[in-house]
């Protein structure tokens, strides 16, 4: 399957006028080249392959019908890729009713506090990417939306406090709760892999 990578601008862009178009054959070009890519990141918003398919099928509705907003000027990939985030924005804010609201008893700073301590403990252990995507299916709606925005995307706790319609004191407690639990889940998941390598030896 081509990649954007394997193809020239030119060639790129002239896929580009086709869906401008409304060429069929265009557009079925440029969601295979984009595809997997793009699953990757709907993925990371869902718990399981069949949501992500649907996310991804409303993103490219989405860009077929305003790819006459692309002016040409920067990453066409880059461009895509911003509203499959959306779209999967959107999938999270109308799951919206799982999200952590801090305990009264509870300030921000004390999530904080909890944030600052999973970051010092030791992260570099031996898993692979499945491992991680396992474990973030693991987590609520709400922790896995903030996480995934918070590290993957690269949001301030402000934008994704925007994007997604709550405080910014819950995006923290969030993303502060993401890690912790993360982490526990990984460390089963260690566990579980020295227990079958001992029992190999």
């Amino acid at each position: 399957m081509l990649s954007a990578k394997d193809i020239g601008d030119n060639q790129l862009n002239k896929l580009i006028e086709g869906c401008l178009q409304n060429h069929r054959k265009s557009q079925e070009a440029i969601y295979k080249m984009f595809y997997g890519k793009m699953m990757a990141v709907c993925r990371r918003y869902t718990r399981n392959d069949d949501q992500a398919k649907d996310i991804l099928q409303d993103a490219f509705i989405k860009v077929f019908n305003n790819i006459d907003r692309f002016n040409f000027d920067g990453s066409f990939e880059g461009w895509v890729r911003r509203i499959v985030v959306n779209t999967g924005i959107d999938f999270t804010r109308k799951a919206k009713n799982d999200y952590l609201l801090m305990n009264e008893n509870q300030s921000v700073e004390d999530f904080e506090n909890d944030l600052l301590d999973v970051e010092e403990e030791d992260f570099n252990i031996p898993l692979n990417v499945g491992d991680v995507i396992k474990g973030m299916d693991q987590l609520s709606n709400a922790y896995k939306a903030v996480f995934n925005l918070y590290v993957f995307e690269n949001y301030s706790h402000q934008e994704i406090a925007d994007a997604l319609g709550i405080s910014v004191g819950t995006s923290k407690s969030n993303l502060a709760k993401a890690r912790a639990n993360l982490k526990k889940i990984l460390k089963k998941v260690i566990e579980q892999k020295d227990g079958e390598g001992s029992r190999q030896v």
